[in-house]
């Protein structure tokens, strides 16, 4: 009966009125649900109560649950540093623990994690095999053992890596006896690494650069019978004919059964000098023919600019 005597503007009004209220109310609804998927916060902790980081009790500090939680909650939020700080934290106190092995396991995961590439510092790779290094001494057996071994491997990858990356920045940069230095490490410590062909060609275009041809030769005869099928193979073959075996220019000191009268060296500066023929004799160290230094050749080479990498 009420609707009957209102007016067609009341009822306009009314109706507008109401429309507006139930407006308000999903707006209202809208801004105490709890926003989620927000693509500029911190990435969230999945299944972590993140009251472990509020307050400051000694229970939180000690407790082994709390501070294993912690530190996985750090490792999803991909912050690896403070990651390491709670690992090594539950290890100082909880040595003997059940997840004392997992602990160490993750301090080497986080290491590796903090790398940043080939070209960036190499040392959170080192730290990373000490991580899993110790996790084999302290936890022999463990359930991580086999996987400590597998992470190593792929560390020392790694260096390999860094260590050629290195050597061909010095090749580049015309400082053939820096980067021959590098390609030799490679040789010596990662020879059974995938870089090591790579390491082997470069080894050999130093020498031959730094006018050893000799050398040259031997490292691409050595690439060719030890890597026939790698990259560089076609190149060093190439390489090999170009130089064609000539006299080498530099005269590799002989071993020569003593004879009476014959005098000993007098110093380690001595079999530098420069040979006849205008050759220099160089060093033999651990099985590897090693060029003189820069000062001894009298080249000008490009000194070394890359600080801890020198």
């Amino acid at each position: 009966m009420l609707q009957l005597r209102m007016s067609l503007p009341e009822r306009s009004f009314a109706a507008t009125f109401a429309l507006s209220g139930l407006v308000l109310c999903l707006l209202m609804a809208c801004s105490n649900t709890p926003k989620t998927g927000d693509p500029t916060s911190k990435k969230a902790l999945s299944g972590t109560d993140e009251s472990i980081f509020l307050g400051d009790t000694i229970e939180k500090n000690y407790d082994p649950n709390v501070i294993m939680k912690r530190g996985e909650a750090f490792f999803e939020k991909e912050e690896f540093a403070e990651a390491i700080v709670e690992y090594n934290h539950f290890l100082d106190l909880h040595r003997n623990h059940m997840l004392a092995s997992y602990a160490a396991f993750r301090i080497g995961e986080s290491q590796m994690k903090r790398a940043k590439g080939i070209e960036r510092d190499p040392e959170p790779i080192q730290k990373a095999i000490d991580a899993f290094e110790r996790l084999r001494r302290d936890y022999p057996g463990s359930r991580y053992d086999d996987q400590a071994g597998e992470k190593i491997q792929e560390c020392q990858d790694l260096l390999a890596q860094m260590h050629l990356f290195v050597g061909q920045f010095y090749y580049r940069r015309q400082s053939y006896l820096a980067a021959a230095h590098r390609f030799e490490q490679i040789m010596k410590i990662y020879p059974d690494k995938s870089v090591a062909p790579d390491a082997l060609y470069f080894l050999a275009l130093s020498y031959h650069d730094l006018g050893a041809d000799d050398w040259a030769s031997e490292k691409l005869t050595l690439l060719a019978e030890k890597y026939p099928n790698s990259a560089h193979s076609s190149d060093g073959a190439k390489l090999l004919a170009k130089i064609g075996k000539p006299q080498p220019p530099v005269v590799v000191a002989k071993k020569s059964e003593p004879t009476t009268g014959a005098s000993a060296p007098t110093s380690g500066v001595e079999s530098q000098r420069s040979a006849p023929g205008g050759g220099i004799t160089p060093q033999v160290a651990n099985g590897l023919m090693r060029l003189p230094s820069a000062t001894v050749m009298e080249q000008g080479f490009v000194s070394c600019r890359l600080g801890a990498w020198c």
